[in-house]
């Protein structure tokens, strides 16, 4: 750890992962079933805050177990985030996912948005430092991370955020989504009472976050599974989008997900390598000026394949 390291880790770093999962609103259930998410996160970002030089960070980040290890990217993704801010003239996030951890841009986005949550900044005005279409996913970790640490205003009020636009209060839901599955420990009957609370338009994509982290991170059996596609049945595109979206994550990273692979027989009736392969087939030629965002119009063309996959199958 260099000198500068450990100032930014005292200054900055986590003093408590644990301490995370016992905030209010989280069942116990959620320590539990994603401790090993959380240490994979924390450990990420400490190492970035104690030595960012890529040479030193990727090695310690591979050295996370391969199940983890996208976790640990975020974590790095935040903590890169922060460098950034805190020195504007620098963007080691994009040559970080330009060179070295390409594989990983997804979640590396998803703690960008954390780092941009927790410092106060709007993540559209950082839109120009990052990929085009995949800058939208920042939003996601932004709602993640207010859902975790303002769970009061957030979950409880259902406050969005001020000067979000429309379409970022939607990724940001997404999010919150995600957030709502870990802060729930998985229990199924749990986060649908929780997301029965929001107003019907909300639903659509705090379930779509549900798809995504039920797939990505685990933590539910076949059955429990099941019983979620059967409780968000209205919801089933999003919950199949989501489990194809970390299906592409993993394979982008070289890694093959035992539960993602499951998530993506449950929600798609595909296997995990199907799911991925449909969600790289829309990407293609993709408008690049349209009055959608071209990350939405990427959306609604994987829900649509996946009606048609899944209508074949009735």
């Amino acid at each position: 750890m260099t000198a500068l390291g450990k100032v930014r880790r005292t200054l900055f770093g986590i003093p408590s992962e644990k301490a995370v999962f016992s905030r209010p609103g989280f069942m116990k259930e959620a320590w539990l079933r994603f401790q090993p998410v959380a240490h994979a996160l924390v450990e990420g970002y400490h190492a970035t805050l104690e030595d960012s030089r890529f040479s030193v960070l990727i090695p310690r980040l591979e050295a996370v177990e391969p199940e983890f290890r996208g976790f640990a990217y975020e974590g790095a993704g935040m903590g890169l985030a922060a460098l950034d801010i805190m020195a504007p003239w620098k963007n080691r996030v994009q040559e970080f996912v330009e060179g070295p951890a390409a594989h990983h841009i997804y979640p590396i986005y998803v703690g960008v948005g954390l780092a941009l949550a927790r410092l106060h900044r709007l993540p559209e005005k950082f839109f120009p430092r990052l990929d085009p279409l995949l800058c939208w996913v920042v939003v996601d970790g932004y709602g993640f991370h207010e859902g975790f640490f303002a769970w009061k205003r957030t979950v409880e009020r259902k406050v969005v955020p001020a000067h979000f636009s429309s379409y970022a209060i939607r990724l940001f839901d997404q999010g919150l989504g995600r957030c709502l599955w870990f802060a729930s420990g998985a229990l199924v009957d749990r986060v649908a009472a929780l997301i029965s609370t929001f107003p019907p338009q909300r639903q659509i994509d705090l379930w779509s976050g549900v798809g995504l982290a039920s797939s990505f991170a685990g933590g539910a059996e076949r059955g429990e599974l099941e019983l979620l596609r059967t409780t968000a049945a209205r919801f089933r595109l999003q919950l199949a989008r989501g489990a194809a979206v970390a299906a592409q994550g993993h394979q982008d990273a070289g890694h093959h997900s035992a539960h993602t692979e499951l998530a993506c027989q449950v929600y798609c009736g595909l296997s995990s390598a199907q799911a991925a392969h449909i969600i790289e087939e829309v990407r293609k030629d993709l408008p690049t000026h349209a009055k959608e965002p071209t990350y939405e119009i990427w959306r609604q063309r994987t829900q649509e394949q996946f009606a048609l996959e899944l209508g074949r199958r009735k």
